[in-house]
């Protein structure tokens, strides 16, 4: 069976944009009004009887993956805090903001009167359209942007590979850049890339929290003896990965990989390395392994 990314590289580019536009256009459109339609009076109906508030989206619309939408916000919003330092006045970027599960428990933290600011950008449109209407209406100073990047299962007609993405703001912009469950689903060059970027919109002195599947003695260990919550049984260079076929489904990397690629963009990690339960570890923080770092003063 022919995938599509096979598709997108056998078709000439004049043709591929066309397509895009069509998709874009006149389809996708056509595909979340139907959705909107058919599933408008269960959402309401769960907003007016208190089983969500309108902050959360309805679990059709939720492409972030499982737990309870707001404790995992929350469960996050402490560690920018405690692990980050984030301050109620600062300018913050998340990158790969999906449908507000992390800018929700912000809301009410990030002061605008004080020059607090948020900013966020991710490849699901349908997330941003969200994200726009439900949180941007309430705070002026959130922002939204959808990034058109390829990805296999999210944006399969992206544009821009994400190796060659610039994010869309000027440098040293911001105090706080988070990426949670991003690099979980990108390949090396990918990776390297958004590095370079993270490093160019941060402020000396700012700071970037980012989760990870991180291999090392430990939990390569614990793979091995499939005691992990995810088989990372396929072994690339420097990285291994659950579904050779959609090598972005998940993505763990070497630890010593990630903490050089800290190094060469000048970004200090703030010990410790706060290790995650995914791998079936006793002793964790929270699923995924977090790494917290500041950008030096050059």
């Amino acid at each position: 069976m022919i995938g599509i990314k096979t598709i997108k590289k056998l078709l000439p580019g004049s043709l591929k944009s066309r397509v895009r536009r069509y998709y874009y256009k006149a389809v996708k459109p056509v595909e979340n009004f139907i959705k909107k339609s058919s599933h408008f009076l269960p959402d309401t109906l769960e907003v007016l009887s208190g089983k969500r508030d309108r902050l959360t989206p309805p679990t059709w619309r939720n492409f972030v993956g499982g737990g309870d939408f707001k404790i995992i916000g929350n469960e996050f919003f402490s560690y920018f805090v405690e692990l980050g330092g984030l301050k109620s006045l600062e300018k913050v970027l998340e990158v790969g903001c999906g449908i507000g599960r992390m800018a929700v428990p912000l809301l009410g933290y990030l002061k605008k009167d004080l020059g607090g600011s948020y900013e966020g950008f991710d490849i699901v449109e349908q997330g941003i359209d969200w994200c726009r209407e439900k949180i941007t209406s309430r705070a002026p100073h959130f922002h939204f942007q959808c990034a058109d990047i390829y990805n296999y299962g999210y944006n399969p007609l992206g544009k821009y590979p994400a190796e060659e993405y610039r994010f869309p703001y000027n440098n040293e912009s911001f105090d706080f850049v988070f990426l949670t469950s991003v690099f979980t689903h990108m390949l090396p060059l990918a990776v390297e890339n958004y590095f370079f970027e993270i490093n160019r919109v941060l402020k000396p002195g700012g700071r970037c929290l980012i989760t990870y599947f991180l291999l090392n003695r430990e939990s390569i260990k614990s793979i091995n003896a499939q005691s992990s919550t995810i088989d990372f049984k396929h072994k690339v260079d420097g990285y291994r990965i659950k579904d050779p076929d959609i090598p972005e489904a998940a993505v763990a990397y070497d630890e010593n990989y990630i903490q050089g690629l800290y190094g060469k963009n000048d970004l200090q990690i703030i010990p410790p390395v706060h290790y995650g339960s995914w791998c079936g570890r006793e002793n964790f923080l929270s699923y995924q392994d977090i790494i917290a770092a500041v950008k030096k003063h050059l």
